[in-house]
């Protein structure tokens, strides 16, 4: 740690008061809003957020992965949504140094987010990226696909979007856990998948039209739209004509 001594609480703390001259006024209250959130903001746009964590990660130089995760949640602690959001940023900088003893602390922390805008980077940048730099994290994972909670259930399907981007996607997992999750009614299950899908048309279209065409009847609206979005034009029409011949 380049010779500084290390306290996590502490380390938090003066992260935070880094944030208080950020805040954008009437941001709060607005952004209280359009989250839905019963917690407290101070309202700093996100790039301040994360160039305040990439600051004090600097400052203290490389950290182990004990010690992030010591941080992040000392950060988390308490009501304050920045707190949460600059956990989240100190985790996915240093996601390099994060393994799959870690994981259970992540799900910890998806539980506790519940809402898209902190469960979306701790599932696709966070845990997808441990997954990607370890294959034994992938069990945990699964298990994650047959949870009880949507948030945990989004965050596995989402874990496979950095394999996917990367080149390496993982078809027969994709299968496994969206296969059972098409008939969800949550929305946000239902869009997750299509997401994944968009996102796998990129590198294989030919792989999303064929999987599409298959599942046409259990999918959703917002599902499909997801899927075809990005599929070449004739595609897309030849599945849209054939879904508007079918019942979801």
């Amino acid at each position: 740690m380049s010779g500084v001594s290390f306290d996590p609480a502490a380390a938090a703390e003066d992260l935070v008061a880094d944030l208080r001259p950020l805040c954008v006024p009437g941001r709060a209250a607005q952004e209280k809003r359009y989250l839905k959130s019963e917690l407290d903001f101070l309202g700093v746009p996100l790039p301040g957020v994360r160039r305040t964590v990439l600051a004090h990660i600097r400052k203290y130089g490389e950290l182990d992965a004990e010690t992030v995760v010591a941080w992040a949640l000392a950060l988390w602690a308490g009501n304050l949504w920045e707190r949460r959001v600059a956990a989240v940023e100190l985790l996915s900088a240093r996601v390099a140094v994060l393994t799959p003893d870690d994981l259970a602390t992540v799900e910890d922390l998806i539980r506790a987010g519940a809402g898209w805008a902190l469960v979306d980077p701790l599932s696709g940048t966070v845990a997808g990226r441990i997954g990607l730099a370890h294959r034994d994290a992938w069990p945990l994972i699964d298990k994650w696909a047959r949870d009880e909670d949507f948030w945990v259930r989004r965050a596995a399907l989402l874990a496979l979007l950095p394999g996917i981007r990367a080149g390496r996607p993982d078809y027969g997992r994709f299968e496994r856990y969206a296969t059972p999750m098409l008939g969800e009614k949550e929305f946000f299950i239902r869009k997750a998948i299509g997401w994944v899908l968009r996102e796998l048309s990129k590198k294989d279209a030919g792989y999303v039209a064929a999987w599409t065409g298959t599942h046409l009847r259990e999918m959703s609206g917002v599902t499909f739209r997801e899927a075809v979005r990005r599929l070449p034009p004739d595609d897309a029409r030849q599945l849209t004509a054939k879904r508007s011949t079918v019942t979801p």
